[in-house]
């Protein structure tokens, strides 16, 4: 389905991918509010956050709902910047929309991914050069918010308490960082090999898909975190490259959205894992179990490929035009 996905938005036309970001929405939207009804949905640890789908497979919608807001954001901003007129100007609407977007993953108690989606969406309104005015009223009611939502829930304050004092209460709320570290610092230097990494999904809880990192650090070791870390800076620079040289607005917004989602995400992951961020639900992009997000993942990476060849035909252009220039002269 991913791979699917996948070349399907690297093959389909920008303008067609356009004229669907209002159905991505609409979808992404409806099947979050599905959650909230008992029989479609799966509870998980107190939380209702995936549909049950044929079979014994289900699905996160908030996955879709990072990719639905990266298209909607950058293509309303696309339509503002096309308007002459600075009076007729407004993000009000975009406002409205991200609010949307995080108001329904928060209330699927996914206080992680929530906080996530408001911070890509403020970063894209910094990209396409908005007014900073339109930020403070995001700061002034987002910070908060969030204090609210962690003194609201236990859990969340012991996990603060527990990671501004790692050394304790480590058969309580520090048992999965501290068992994260022993598997990294039992990796040394060069791991000990390839696929051994989960041999530890008894004493370190979720390794198969939050802290998938610390099995790959231990199976590779320190050699292998810096090929990882390689591999993810090659990524970011060529695909913020590719959004910043695409001469489609769309597109190079939505890509920019698109790599600093998976870009973000990988580093806060492995920053949990490592201690220093407190523990989050965030996973780790291409890595981390779950299939809703390696489908979303695959279906970003495809448009961003996708806006990759906007560069590559803007640079033939301007070849062209180049080579036009040279035979006028010519003549």
């Amino acid at each position: 389905v991913g791979f699917g996905l996948f070349f399907g938005f690297m093959l389909t036309d920008i303008k067609v991918v356009r004229k669907f970001v209002s159905i991505i929405v609409l979808i992404s939207l409806v099947l979050c509010l599905m959650t909230f009804i008992k029989p479609l949905s799966i509870e998980k640890n107190g939380a209702r956050r995936w549909l049950k789908m044929p079979g014994n497979f289900s699905f996160q919608p908030s996955e879709l709902v990072k990719f639905a807001m990266v298209l909607f954001l950058a293509n309303y901003f696309d339509k503002q910047e096309k308007i002459i007129d600075p009076d007729e100007k407004t993000v009000f609407p975009c406002v409205i929309g991200l609010l949307c977007f995080v108001g329904i993953v928060l209330a699927q108690k996914d206080f992680s991914s929530g906080i996530f989606l408001l911070g890509i969406g403020i970063l894209m309104f910094f990209v396409t050069g908005m007014k900073l005015v339109w930020i403070w009223p995001f700061l002034l009611i987002a910070v908060p918010a969030t204090i609210l939502m962690i003194v609201l829930e236990p859990f969340r304050i012991q996990r603060l308490v527990g990671w501004l004092r790692p050394d304790q209460f480590a058969s309580g709320v520090n048992y999965q960082s501290m068992a994260a570290k022993r598997a990294i610092n039992a990796g040394g230097m060069w791991g000990s090999g390839i696929g051994t990494g989960l041999t530890r999904i008894n004493s370190v809880p979720e390794i198969q898909s939050d802290y998938i990192f610390a099995g790959w650090t231990e199976a590779m070791g320190f050699v292998g975190v810096i090929i990882y870390f390689i591999l993810l800076g090659f990524f970011a620079w060529r695909g913020f490259k590719t959004s910043l040289k695409c001469p489609d607005r769309f597109s190079a917004y939505a890509s920019f959205g698109c790599v600093s989602v998976i870009f973000l995400q990988s580093l806060l992951n492995t920053m949990v894992v490592s201690g220093i961020l407190p523990s989050t639900g965030i996973n780790l992009p291409f890595f981390s179990l779950g299939g809703s997000s390696i489908i979303v993942t695959l279906a970003m990476c495809g448009f961003i490929l996708n806006s990759s060849r906007c560069e590559e035909s803007s640079e033939k252009s301007l070849e062209s035009d180049e080579i036009n220039l040279e035979t006028l002269s010519y003549l």
